[in-house]
């Protein structure tokens, strides 16, 4: 594991000289934040008054044989490289293993569906996600990209494998880690986003599962692996889009103004975890999750607190700071006397009970993930392409937007059965500029915000899934049966989530102990629905 030995004062120093896969959806709104945000349901953009017309088609290939997405030549990846297993799945990719037919080195390919990219703003995501792993290659804690490739169906990211496993599978595994180990690792995190930062890079989605080993040796680094919603910034730009995953986003993001500090609050909650094993700000759904978080009360005295030495609680509380004028940079929290080599950090083991809370914390959100994919799975064509045409059908002056009257009108139409105040409610929150109309980009969020996850059919659906023989519960056979396509299938991560879910402890998980477990506060809230 790497440490914070020989602090970098520039950019060049932290350079690596070793250059060698769910995120804000369907919220309630936060409050009281000064002005309210929507619900999350997407990541979105507020477009300039001449995008707000609904997308253009999008041909397949682009002109000629230059490819859409990286406007460039087209080019087929299966001509360098052999398809092996699926290493995950979202509702617009897939990641696999391949290899490289010459030199047999085994990669990862993140394969996105172009079909899935339904408007420009898709397409320059996966665009910039592109540029910007180009632009941060070669740093020891950012996975490489090895190369982009555009066919007529995908575009494919090929990139370092990290085969080391997730950053909390390695603790618990380990079976038990000390304030020194803690701070070992958090310096490569921090080290991230200090070099994120300086190359005018902002993650903005940094949780535990974004950071693997890249092997499983003991002194493997651990790398920064997605970088699908990462802008460029320039300093004193502010964002307003609503993007990250719940326990980890920032109030001020939560405010929609925000800039590169907001990453340095989300390293400061992934750290509390570290030390605690439990989020900092928690909430049984989205609305507590936010409201906790715009309250930003730490909990010191809980345990392990009290045993937590006093330079740890102070890093914490300065990464974690209301204010982010007031937050520490990335630079001056490697500097932290806690995250010196020869610095504050124990070498005491901390207490157990971090690791069984982590380990309830991690398997929870592993079984979520895959009931997220496979209600993702089940969203037809119809309820993701079909959203242009439901503009359209409501749009009837063709003006590119949608008023009151027109939603009222069209809701219906659809088989949508609202009272007035509800449609008003609704357009409301979808009327993220406040100018009384929904754009395009904001009734593809309000629609996606009416299929969230907690609609009982899609929550069926995926209780169906996992109970193969109808017999209304989820065995432990059939867990392990349907957690294999996801690689999760390992037997203690099995047992660790029949635990957690089976309330009853009847050994299995009826549907109601199902439900319970997605409507609980959903760790992945932040996300696009795009190629995840």
């Amino acid at each position: 594991m790497g440490n914070c030995n020989g602090l970098p004062s520039t950019l060049s120093q932290l350079r690596s000289d070793d250059t060698a896969g769910d995120s804000l959806s369907s919220a309630a709104k936060p409050s009281p934040p000064p002005s309210d945000p929507p619900p999350p349901a997407a990541d979105r953009r507020k477009p300039a008054a001449d995008q707000r017309k609904p997308p253009p088609e999008l041909p397949t290939s682009g002109a000629g044989n230059i490819g859409r997405v990286l406007g460039r030549p087209m080019e087929d990846v299966r001509s360098t490289y052999i398809f092996g297993r699926e290493l995950g799945r979202g509702q617009f990719g897939v990641t696999y293993l391949v290899i490289h037919k010459d030199t047999k080195e085994q990669f990862a390919c993140k394969s996105i569906a172009k079909r899935k990219l339904v408007n420009q703003d898709d397409v320059d995501d996966v665009r910039r996600e592109v540029q910007i792993m180009h632009h941060l290659t070669g740093h020891r804690n950012i996975v490489e990209l090895k190369g982009a490739y555009e066919d007529r169906h995908s575009v494919n990211l090929v990139m370092e494998l990290c085969a080391g496993g997730e950053l909390f599978d390695r603790i618990i595994a380990k079976g038990h880690y000390s304030e020194r180990e803690a701070a070992k690792l958090f310096c490569q995190i921090v080290t991230v986003v200090y070099n994120c930062h300086s190359m005018g890079v902002m993650h903005r989605d940094l949780k535990p599962e974004n950071f693997l080993f890249l092997s499983p040796a003991e002194d493997s680094p651990l790398k920064a692996t997605d970088f699908g919603l990462s802008v460029f910034f320039k300093p004193g730009e502010v964002f307003r889009d609503l993007v990250g995953s719940a326990y980890y986003v920032a109030p001020e993001v939560l405010r929609r103004n925000y800039s590169a500090e907001a990453d340095v609050w989300s390293a400061g909650v992934i750290l509390y975890i570290l030390l605690s094993g439990v989020p900092p700000f928690w909430g049984e759904n989205e609305q507590g999750i936010f409201d906790s978080i715009l309250r930003g009360q730490l909990d010191f005295s809980s345990e392990p607190w009290p045993s937590i030495s006093s330079s740890a609680k102070d890093l914490v509380r300065k990464m974690l700071r209301q204010d982010p004028k007031e937050r520490l940079s990335a630079l001056d929290a490697l500097h932290h006397p806690w995250m010196r080599e020869d610095g504050d950090a124990s070498d005491k083991p901390i207490d157990i009970a971090v690791l069984t809370r982590m380990k309830q914390f991690r398997a929870m959100n592993k079984l979520k993930k895959v009931a997220l994919r496979v209600i993702a799975e089940n969203l037809s064509e119809e309820e993701i392409v079909g959203l242009k045409e439901m503009f359209k059908s409501m749009d009837t002056d063709n003006s590119g937007t949608i008023t009151f009257e027109e939603l009222k009108a069209g809701l219906p139409k659809l088989g949508t059965k609202l009272s007035e105040s509800e449609v008003r409610q609704l357009m409301e929150a979808a009327d993220v500029d406040g100018n009384g109309t929904i754009d395009y980009m904001e009734f593809i969020t309000a629609t996606m915000h009416m299929n969230r996850v907690e609609k009982e059919d899609h929550l069926y659906k995926a209780f169906e899934y996992f109970d193969r023989d109808k017999s209304g519960y989820i065995t432990v056979e059939e867990l392990e049966q349907a957690l294999k396509k996801y690689n999760m299938g390992d037997e203690k991560t099995i047992q660790e989530i029949i635990a957690e879910v089976d309330t009853d402890h009847d050994g299995k998980i009826n549907y109601d102990e199902f439900v319970a477990m997605m409507k609980k506060g959903d760790p992945d809230l932040g996300h696009k629905r795009r190629r995840r």
